[in-house]
């Protein structure tokens, strides 16, 4: 398997949300914004269109979606386009974005592993393909030093994940199990107590000390830092060569079998902005601020998108491997019945791309589509 190579001086950039049923998405709540077209994604005049007029893509308005970020706001993924355009919509929680999907109102979409793998379960493999790798880590264990000076200290402690069974629930979870402790995945409860917090509202939790840490992606592990919070742990070192799917790209199959033209031309889109950001890490990282500045009305301080831009790296490769990992945790902490992953993804078109591109295919580590 192969992965971009990180950004050099800032280094390189689910979020997640939900695994089935009784997973749900983290998030900023869990509505969907349509956008007025910007001048970098409006289709090129004169430019040939293909199999379709447009395509609608999704993405959450947080950094660990960057390849959606910079790729939207430097008409990159437009270029590769042509004259079919672009129709961006956000997204924050990963039901609303798969609700999207599976009622055809969304083409393509950026989103987590685990409302991915809720999306393709749910539907018995009917309703989506997970198509490329978007992102890896930015996630991180952020405690209150004067409280949590050592790992063994979160024995008893008030730790924040997103949500009951996003991805960074699961993951706490089950770096919990492995130290020996128990705890109840559906209250919460045990030798250690996890609070389920929108990353909204934990910032202010934790100034207000109604919780002693946090298990979250960026920005909120950088804004909790920010706020006098230690970095105690961070994903990646939990991970075989620091690398762990945090965002996919996944597409509806009715729109991949209907539109497969458009759906390689925002791949292509896709590999070229991912190459673009790690060859201008520090262009890059202000598209990206000026980005979620439109979204959210003011960009992020320096203090919050340096360490969290430097924790997260974009890539083409799914990191399959770590998906079907995730997918177990949440079975062993019963969560989940153990779902049927095969034919999750589609890399063809892909490594298609790649290979014209120069580039090393990756793996869908024996999930593909037959």
């Amino acid at each position: 398997m192969s992965a971009a190579r990180p950004l050099t001086i800032l280094r390189t950039i689910a979020v997640t949300a939900t695994l089935p049923l009784l997973l749900t998405a983290c998030g900023y709540g869990s509505e969907a914004k349509k956008e007025d077209d910007k001048p970098a994604n409006a289709a090129a005049t004169g430019g040939k269109k293909l199999s379709a007029s447009e395509v609608r893509i999704g993405y959450f308005p947080n950094l660990t979606h960057a390849t959606a970020l910079v790729g939207l706001q430097e008409g990159l993924i437009q270029k590769e386009l042509g004259g079919t355009t672009i129709k961006p919509q956000s997204f924050n929680a990963g039901p609303s974005e798969i609700e999207a999907l599976n009622g055809g109102s969304l083409d393509i979409g950026f989103i987590g592993p685990s409302p991915s793998i809720n999306g393709y379960v749910k539907s018995k493999g009917s309703n989506l393909r997970i198509i490329s790798g978007s992102a890896s880590g930015g996630v991180k264990l952020v405690v209150n030093p004067d409280k949590i000076k050592t790992l063994d200290d979160l024995k008893g402690k008030k730790i924040a994940t997103p949500q009951k069974g996003n991805t960074q629930d699961v993951a706490f979870l089950n770096w919990i199990a492995e130290k020996g402790w128990t705890v109840d995945a559906e209250s919460g409860k045990g030798d250690v107590s996890v609070v389920r917090t929108d990353n909204k509202v934990t910032p202010d939790a934790f100034k207000q000390g109604s919780i002693d840490g946090a298990w979250v992606p960026e920005p909120t592990a950088s804004k909790l830092v920010s706020e006098g919070g230690s970095v105690l742990l961070d994903e990646t070192t939990l991970w075989p060569d620091k690398k762990f799917v945090i965002t996919n790209v996944i597409v509806s199959q009715k729109f991949l079998k209907e539109h497969p033209d458009v759906v390689e031309a925002v791949l292509a889109g896709t590999v070229k902005t991912n190459e673009w950001i790690n060859a201008n890490p520090d262009k890059a990282k202000a598209s990206a601020n000026a980005k979620l500045a439109a979204e959210g009305g003011k960009p992020l301080d320096a203090k919050v998108i340096d360490p969290a831009w430097s924790s997260i790296l974009v890539t083409d490769d799914p990191l399959a491997t770590t998906l079907k990992a995730q997918a177990d945790y949440a079975v062993k902490a019963k969560l989940i019945e153990q779902p049927d992953l095969a034919g999750i993804y589609d890399l063809t078109l892909l490594n298609k791309v790649l290979k014209a591109a120069g580039k090393p295919e990756v793996s869908d580590a024996g999930l593909g589509a037959k």
